[in-house]
């Protein structure tokens, strides 16, 4: 007899209804592999659950999978794998405690088990030895299966909990999972237990795998930007030589000799003050991102007039006026978020239309963030440059028409990302530019 088990995915989305095999009708003899058990809920395996039957993941699969004969089936169901599983069990009856284990060992695993009965108990357990995963009863006398999920959160420990239970709503099911816990199991329907087992263990080795990739990302970021910081601070004092000898050389000699000399000595002198300028933007890029941000409570009205006092020869010059409403409040870097505005107006007034520059600033709070906005009158982007305007040294017009080394949207968009927000821009060609970033509402 086919009896519908419901399971619940973690957060908004729901696993669809699995078949399952009840043990009255059919003994328990064979467990799926590894990849089977995310298709079995209607998910794609994962990287490593899909490496797990490749001959490289072999490695880190068959800790917890007995050996497969032909045709990868298990070829040795009496069940012993090479590794122990690990298991805490929070659970009062002994009976089950043994039910539980039998399911797990008739299944292939090699199991090592602890009890606890008491959050003190749970408390020590965790603390003193590493468990593969924890399998919890949703009910006990003084102690709640889910509570063992916030103690685990409260440790900062990642290990899978799998709640079984003699009966649990499907709603109460899926409200456990969203806050955290692995699976549940119903004591009558143990069966399924050896699946939940490997899944929730695959589903934690994932997720230490993309930290570990996360955290490899990090590092080489960091080592990026040390070495553009020392290449870019090294390379400035030879670069000055060459720029400084150029134009030496272009003074003493310029009119003396023939044209072509001239012309060669120009090239020379405005390579070099091209580089160096490079050179600087690269150091400024690298410093934005080399020092911690210190942050703290800052006036965006107050940041906003540092900007526009920073910028006021290009304001006067182009008759531009920047309006602005009262800015909130943020928790940010006070020299960084100055930046990001004068970045932004900078821009503005650069790329302006034929009438004098009108630029308006503005913030708007929505769940969770301000986004500010920066709006002008001037030549506009078209949609299509709208991601690549914001690329290190990306630039859409020649250095004939604007000058500049287009750096400074990349360290806008640097300052944002470290501040936890983001940028953007909305725009059309003739139509003006609106550039948009966003800073958290945190308050401290």
């Amino acid at each position: 007899m086919l009896s519908r088990v419901v399971s619940a995915a973690r957060g908004e989305m729901k696993r669809p209804d699995v078949l399952q095999i009840s043990t009255a009708d059919k003994p328990f003899t064979n467990t799926p592999s590894l990849t089977s058990v995310p298709q079995v809920f209607g998910q794609k395996p994962c990287p490593p659950c899909a490496a797990a039957e490749t001959e490289e993941g072999l490695d880190r699969a068959e800790r917890f999978l007995p050996p497969c004969g032909p045709g990868g089936d298990s070829g040795n169901t009496s069940g012993k794998t090479d590794g122990k599983l690990k298991v805490l069990v929070v659970e009062d009856e002994p009976a089950y405690i043994e039910l539980v284990l039998h399911a797990l060992r008739q299944a292939g695993f090699d199991v090592v088990a602890d009890i606890a009965q008491s959050a003190e108990e749970f408390d020590q357990r965790v603390r003193g030895t590493s468990y593969d995963v924890i399998l919890a009863d949703y009910k006990l006398p003084q102690w709640n299966g889910m509570e063992s999920v916030e103690a685990l959160r409260r440790l900062g420990l990642d290990i899978p909990v799998i709640l079984v239970s003699g009966s649990l709503g499907e709603l109460t099911a899926v409200e456990c999972i969203k806050q955290g816990a692995s699976d549940y199991v119903l004591k009558d329907r143990l069966a399924r237990l050896p699946e939940s087992v490997r899944r929730a263990i695959q589903e934690k080795r994932c997720r230490e795998e993309h930290s570990e990739g996360q955290k490899e990302l990090a590092r080489s970021n960091r080592d990026l930007e040390q070495f553009a910081y020392i290449a870019s601070h090294d390379l400035q004092e030879p670069l000055r030589m060459v720029a400084t000898y150029t134009q030496l050389l272009a003074e003493r000699y310029r009119g003396k000799l023939d044209d072509d000399a001239d012309k060669y000595i120009h090239y020379a002198v405005d390579g070099a003050l091209r580089m160096q300028k490079l050179i600087e933007d690269l150091l400024t890029f690298s410093r934005a991102g080399r020092h911690g941000t210190e942050v703290e409570s800052n006036d965006c009205n107050a940041l906003l007039e540092t900007a526009v006092t920073n910028l006021q020869a290009a304001i006067q010059e182009s008759g531009a006026q920047v309006l602005y409403d009262h800015l909130p409040v943020v928790v940010a870097d006070r020299t960084q978020l100055a930046h990001v505005f004068q970045n932004l107006i900078g821009n503005a007034i650069k790329f302006r239309a034929a009438e004098p520059p009108v630029i308006r600033v503005a913030a708007e709070s929505t769940a969770g963030e301000w986004i500010f906005s920066v709006a002008d009158n001037g030549i506009g982007i078209a949609p299509e440059h709208a991601e690549i305007v914001f690329a290190i040294f990306k630039r859409l017009h020649t250095r004939e028409e604007y000058p500049g080394s287009g750096i400074g949207l990349s360290i806008c968009k640097k300052i944002v990302e470290q501040h936890g927000g983001r940028i953007w821009v909305e725009s059309r060609p003739g139509k003006g530019a609106t550039f948009k970033f966003t800073l958290p509402t945190k308050t401290s």
